[in-house]
């Protein structure tokens, strides 16, 4: 698979990295035996980032990838984690001594000295414009508990105050052909100034797969269903923010441009990689998600046409309700 490299870090990627917010909760019970099979599959694919928090699972997903890492220690995974979630969501927080806390968990879950590269967590939006944040952050990386840092943010100015940081490595970012917003500022800025762009919510939540209908039922432990107003956490992160309706009938037009030989959710990922990111993200709960995800890498560019109507579609159906938000 295609790798591409994340400057700051000093490190390269696949193309296709593996989510693995669904290995730890919030979209169903994953038994361990499917979890491990699922990142099994994803490196016999190709993949060689895993992309991870401290509160998935609070731990259980840092946990499962530590224990496959142990087992595979000739795998070569790049591992991003991220901290901050498992406490209040006040700035104050987002301090050295907690940073050191938080990191030690997760090198402890992971079972590594050194974190390859730790994201500050969707923190609330104050903490991207403070000296001692980043100051912390340097240190973290000079005392060897991380090799590299980013973010995780909600909104294209989050993004690009972070960006503006010379230690920031990487940033994380919702994008899809749903949530096409970070394409006008935030690419640019990035690739300017060396950033690596992680692409995540690729598949909007699933509608993109254009497997959804309006009568689709998601269990009660799967945010799908307990956040689509925003109720646990922001509501960009549920179906990007968009309408489930809408979605749905939005999604269903989506599928109808996937060219031949490709799914619906293979061309939302090959969107993405031809955006120009470093890394996209999609999560999978199974072997055959795991392995037709990492395929996407493998098609051939989406036509001028293609993109065409991708774009049309967004602005007639999608751009109203999340443009000016995120």
């Amino acid at each position: 698979m295609e790798q591409r490299v994340l400057r700051r870090a000093g490190k390269s990627v696949s193309v296709v990295g593996l989510g693995t917010w669904q290995l730890g909760a919030d979209w169903g019970e994953v038994r361990e035996a499917d979890a491990f099979a699922v990142l099994d599959a994803a490196v016999d694919a190709g993949v060689t980032f895993f992309d991870t928090a401290d509160v998935y699972g609070d731990g259980r997903s840092e946990q499962l990838i530590g224990r496959y890492l142990r087992d595979h220690c000739d795998a070569n995974i790049f591992v991003a984690t991220k901290m901050g979630r498992r406490s209040a969501q006040v700035s104050e927080n987002y301090v050295l001594d907690n940073f050191r806390a938080w990191t030690d968990r997760s090198r402890t879950n992971l079972g590594v000295d050194t974190l390859d590269l730790v994201q500050l967590h969707c923190p609330p939006t104050p903490v991207y414009a403070s000296e001692a944040v980043f100051d912390a952050l340097d240190k973290l990386v000079a005392e060897k508990r991380i090799a590299a840092y980013g973010v995780s943010v909600e909104t294209c100015a989050e993004a690009l105050t972070a960006i503006a940081r010379p230690g920031t490595a990487s940033v994380q970012i919702i994008l899809n052909p749903f949530r096409r917003k970070p394409l006008e500022e935030v690419l640019p800025a990035a690739r300017a100034a060396g950033v690596g762009i992680i692409a995540r919510v690729p598949l909007a939540s699933g509608l993109l797969s254009g497997r959804y209908t309006k009568d689709t039922v998601f269990a009660a432990d799967d945010h799908r269903t307990y956040n689509r107003h925003g109720e646990a956490f922001d509501q960009g992160e549920t179906f990007s923010g968009v309408d489930y309706e809408t979605g749905v009938e939005a999604a269903a037009e989506f599928s109808a441009l996937a060219p031949e030989g490709a799914t619906p959710a293979q061309t939302a990922l090959r969107w993405i990689l031809q955006q120009g990111v470093t890394s996209v993200i999609p999560g999978a709960r199974s072997v055959d998600q795991a392995r037709a995800n990492a395929a996407a890498a493998a098609l051939p560019p989406l036509s001028p046409e293609t993109l065409s109507a991708v774009s049309e579609l967004y602005d007639r159906r999608i751009r109203g309700q999340v443009h000016h938000r995120w």
